[in-house]
């Protein structure tokens, strides 16, 4: 991907350098499987990893040449981002695009939405419009989940802002509201609509990167194809030591998740990505 020396966006919030965040009162040990616990779930740990009632402590950090790196990387994936749904809003539904905030912190950090940590990976939170994003995730998704490459990382970042994509465009608050008179199974189903939809979004944005802003290379597109597989329900799963249940799913297959991230990219249009009228997902 083309990213060094490129305009990045303005709207990001580097919380990295204000201090470092950590929950404390647990073992290394206990607090390492917990974490592990909690990335698979998708859900917000912090509390129990924390001695204090979920409190959420800083220390001072200091950013590394690669933190810097991984900053402007982010940033500028972002603003390709931004120039791409700006032009897609615009021709397909008429209206001015508003872009999400992206929050970039270190360890342990707060939101609306309950703390944000980097080992439950990244989220957008639907109440202030940011996503939230420790960028060791990215070590992460290539050394521990076998999704290398710099397309690979941003395609996780397209995958979140194309939530905010859904918030803009009046989907999110329905998919959500509709999941709460819901019960577990069909609520997780509806999850899944919701997650594959984000990832045909995040297709759209390849397509526009490579035709309209150019920024793609070669081996791009395998990256983020793998990226999907590798993150999807059954894979994580599997590599979890467990047997894949599908009432548990909440993000998708990876079969599924990389076909819809292909149905974005082969059809780069909003109506392509109605994962809610479909009969199969």
């Amino acid at each position: 991907m083309k990213w060094r020396g490129r305009q990045g966006s303005r709207n990001i919030e580097d919380r990295r350098s204000s201090g470092a965040a950590k929950a404390g009162g647990m073992g290394i040990v206990g607090m390492l499987a917990v974490l592990a616990a909690g990335y698979f779930l998708g859900v917000d740990i912090t509390p129990l990893v924390s001695g204090n009632g979920g409190q959420v402590t800083t220390q001072s950090t200091e950013l590394t040449q690669e933190d810097r790196a991984v900053g402007e990387f982010v940033s500028v994936t972002l603003s390709d981002t931004e120039q791409i749904w700006a032009t897609v809003f615009q021709k397909e539904v008429g209206q001015q695009y508003n872009p999400a905030k992206l929050v970039l912190f270190k360890g342990v950090t707060r939101s609306p939405c309950g703390n944000a940590s980097g080992q439950t990976g990244p989220f957008y939170c639907p109440a202030d419009r940011k996503v939230y994003l420790d960028t060791d995730f990215f070590r992460t998704l290539g050394k521990r989940m076998g999704a290398k490459g710099d397309f690979a990382a941003a395609y996780v970042v397209a995958h979140e802002v194309a939530h905010h994509v859904q918030n803009e465009l009046g989907i999110l608050p329905k998919a959500n509201a509709a999941r709460q008179r819901m019960n577990k199974q069909d609520s997780n189903r509806v999850s899944v609509m919701i997650e594959l939809q984000a990832d045909c979004f995040s297709g759209v944005w390849a397509r526009y990167a490579q035709e309209k802003l150019g920024t793609l290379e070669r081996g791009d597109l395998e990256e983020a194809i793998n990226a999907a597989k590798q993150i999807g329900d059954d894979t994580l799963q599997r590599n979890a030591g467990q047997r894949p249940n599908p009432h548990t799913f909440t993000h998708g297959t990876s079969e599924q998740r990389q076909r819809w991230f292909a149905t974005g990219y082969q059809n780069p249009q909003i109506a392509s990505c109605d994962t809610f009228s479909g009969q199969q997902l």
